[in-house]
C-alpha cells in the first residue's frame, strides 16, 4: 500500500513536471542573469545532417525552461538553508569550485612600509563564500557582497602608460591618475581576509612608478576615512555616488579647483536597488537585501549636456556614431538600472558646458566607476568631457588639442589598473585614425539563423522550379543581396577584466 502511494506521488510530480516543461510558455529573458535566453533554432537540412540541430534544440530546452528565474531562486534558497553554519562568530561557506584563493598580504606586515597610506578593515562578522568566489558578509538587510581581488602588487604597466600619455600631450595638459579600490578592501572580515589580496599594494606600486609630472589622486585613505558611511553599494560591484563624491573632492583638491560640499546638492533616492552581485553570486540573500540608491544633483550652477551616442555590435565594438544631441546629465532609472543615472550609458561621448568661468577644461577617461565623478565637478570646471576607454571614435590627441583641454583625469578601478586595460585602450585612442574606428555591424544570432533558413528555402524553391532533367546541370540562381539588419539597441557593455579570475566588473 505504501509503495503504491509513493509511486503515485512520484508519478504525479513527474507528470506535472513534464506538463510544465512542455506546455507552459518558455522563458525568454533572465532578470537574474541579465541576459537573453537561447532561442529555438531555425530548421535546416544542413543542421539536420551534421547533428547541430539536435544540440541547439537541447540547448534551447535546458536554457529557456518555464519559470527559470523562480526555479533558480528556489534552488538558491534551499542551498542557503543547507549550508554549514558553525556559529554567529565563525565563518560559514558555500561549497564552490571557485573557493580556492591564495592568501593575501596581511595588513600588519605592510603597515611599517605604508607611509602615507593607512589600512582600514571592518570589524569581524559572519561571512560565507558564494558562487564564483564572491564573499557574502552579514545577514538580513545588511548583507554585503564582496568581490575578491587577486592581484599581487603590479600596476606598473598602468603607471608607465599614464607617463607616456603625459609625455605625448606635453606640459600644456596636466595629467592625473586615480585608482579606485573596490569595497573588499574596507569591508572584508578579518577571518576571511586571506580570500582576497591587498589592493593597497597595487595602488602603492602605481603611485611609486608615476612620473613626478603626473599627479596621483590618492583616494585610498579618503575612502577609508569614510568607510563607516555608505560609500559602496552592498549589492553591486561599484561604489556608491557618495563614494564618488569623496573621490571627486580629493581630485578637486589636487587639481586646485573650487569644490562644494553636499549641502549644495539635492539628494534623490531610488528604492529597491539590487545590483550586479546578485547575478554573480547567485546568492538569494543578496536579492532579499535591496538597498536605496542615493545620488545628488547640483544646485546654483547652470549646465548643458551634449552627447554623441554610439551603436555597439555583438563584439562590443562601436559601429556608428550619432550626431551631437542634447540631453540630461542625470537620467531617471528605477530599481536595478539606477547606476545608469549618470549619462545614461557608457557607450557615448559626453560634453558638459557649465556656468563656471575659470578657463579649466577637464577630460575624464574612465571605466564604469568613473561615471559618478563628473556630476560633482560642475562647480570646478568650465567644461567637462567624459570618454569611456572602450568607446570613442575620434583621435584623442587631436580631440584634446581642438577642445583646449587643460586637465586629463585617468580614473580606473583597481582591477583595470592592475591589468592596464584602461591604459592600453587610452593609448590606442590617442593614436586612433577616425576612419578606422568603426567595426562592421554583426547580426544577432537569431537573425543569422533566420537569414540562413530563408536562403535554404529560396535555394530549394529555385531548384524545384527547374525542369527535372536539368536538375544536375543547372546551377541555382544567385540569391539577391540581403539588406543589412536593422540597428539594434546597444548590448550590455563588455565585462571589465579581473586580475585573477574573479567575476568581471560589468558596466
Amino acid at each position: 500500500m505504501h509503495h503504491k502511494i509513493y509511486l503515485t506521488l512520484i508519478g504525479t510530480v513527474f507528470a506535472a513536471g513534464v506538463i510544465v516543461l512542455n506546455t507552459f510558455p518558455r522563458s525568454q529573458f533572465s532578470q537574474l542573469e541579465k541576459r537573453e535566453l537561447t532561442h529555438f533554432p531555425q530548421w535546416s537540412m544542413a543542421k539536420l545532417a551534421d547533428g547541430s540541430l539536435t544540440k541547439e534544440v537541447s540547448a534551447w530546452f535546458s536554457d529557456s525552461e518555464p519559470f527559470r528565474d523562480e526555479l533558480m531562486t528556489m534552488s538558491m534558497k534551499i542551498k542557503d538553508l543547507a549550508r554549514l553554519t558553525l556559529s554567529d562568530d565563525n565563518v560559514t561557506f558555500h561549497a564552490s569550485d571557485d573557493s580556492q584563493a591564495a592568501p593575501g598580504v596581511e595588513a600588519a606586515e605592510e603597515s611599517a612600509e605604508l607611509g602615507e597610506f593607512n589600512n582600514h578593515v571592518a570589524t569581524d562578522g559572519n561571512a560565507k563564500l558564494a558562487n564564483a568566489g564572491i564573499i557574502i558578509v552579514g545577514r538580513g538587510s545588511n548583507v554585503r557582497a564582496l568581490m575578491a581581488y587577486g592581484g599581487v602588487g603590479g600596476g606598473t604597466s598602468f603607471a608607465n602608460t599614464v607617463n607616456k600619455i603625459h609625455t605625448m600631450l606635453g606640459n600644456g595638459v596636466t595629467v592625473y591618475a586615480m585608482v579606485i579600490p573596490n569595497a573588499t578592501e574596507y569591508y572584508i572580515p578579518e577571518k576571511v581576509k586571506n580570500r582576497s589580496k591587498s589592493q593597497l599594494a597595487t595602488i602603492k606600486s602605481i603611485h611609486e612608478h608615476l612620473s613626478p609630472e603626473v599627479k596621483a589622486v590618492n583616494i585610498y585613505n579618503t575612502l577609508g576615512n569614510h568607510a563607516d558611511e555608505a560609500i559602496y553599494l552592498r549589492t553591486d560591484h561599484h561604489w556608491s555616488p557618495l563614494g564618488g563624491y569623496y573621490a571627486a573632492k580629493e581630485f578637486a583638491k589636487v587639481a586646485g579647483v573650487p569644490f562644494r560640499d553636499l549641502n549644495s546638492y539635492d539628494k534623490h533616492v531610488v528604492h529597491g536597488f539590487v545590483g550586479s552581485m546578485y547575478g554573480y553570486s547567485k546568492d538569494i540573500s543578496v536579492k532579499e537585501a535591496p538597498e536605496d540608491f542615493e545620488y545628488y544633483t547640483p544646485r546654483g550652477v547652470e549646465y548643458k549636456t551634449d552627447y554623441i551616442i554610439y551603436e555597439v555590435n555583438d563584439d562590443y565594438k562601436i559601429t556608428s556614431a550619432s550626431s551631437k544631441r542634447s540631453g540630461p546629465f542625470f537620467h531617471t532609472f528605477k530599481g536595478n538600472g539606477a547606476y545608469s543615472t549618470f549619462m545614461g550609458s557608457d557607450a557615448r561621448l559626453t560634453h558638459v558646458k557649465t556656468s563656471t568661468t575659470n578657463g579649466r577644461r577637464l577630460l575624464i577617461i574612465k571605466d564604469s566607476f568613473g561615471n559618478t565623478l563628473p556630476g560633482y565637478l560642475f562647480y570646478s570646471f568650465e567644461e567637462i568631457y567624459v570618454v569611456d576607454n572602450r568607446y570613442f571614435h575620434l583621435n584623442l590627441k587631436k580631440f584634446i588639442k581642438d577642445n583646449q583641454i587643460t586637465d586629463l583625469l585617468m580614473a580606473a578601478s583597481v582591477f583595470n589598473a592592475y591589468s592596464n586595460v584602461i591604459g592600453s585602450n587610452a593609448m590606442s585612442l590617442l593614436n586612433q585614425i577616425p576612419a578606422n574606428a568603426f567595426a562592421p555591424k554583426t547580426e544577432k544570432k537569431a537573425e543569422k539563423e533566420t537569414a540562413a533558413t530563408e536562403k535554404d528555402k529560396k535555394d530549394k524553391t529555385q531548384k524545384d522550379s527547374l525542369p527535372k532533367s536539368k536538375h544536375k546541370e543547372a546551377a541555382p540562381a544567385k540569391p539577391k543581396e540581403e539588406k543589412a539588419p536593422a540597428e539594434q539597441p546597444s548590448p550590455t557593455p563588455p565585462a571589465e577584466p579581473s586580475p585573477a579570475g574573479e567575476p568581471p566588473s560589468v558596466q
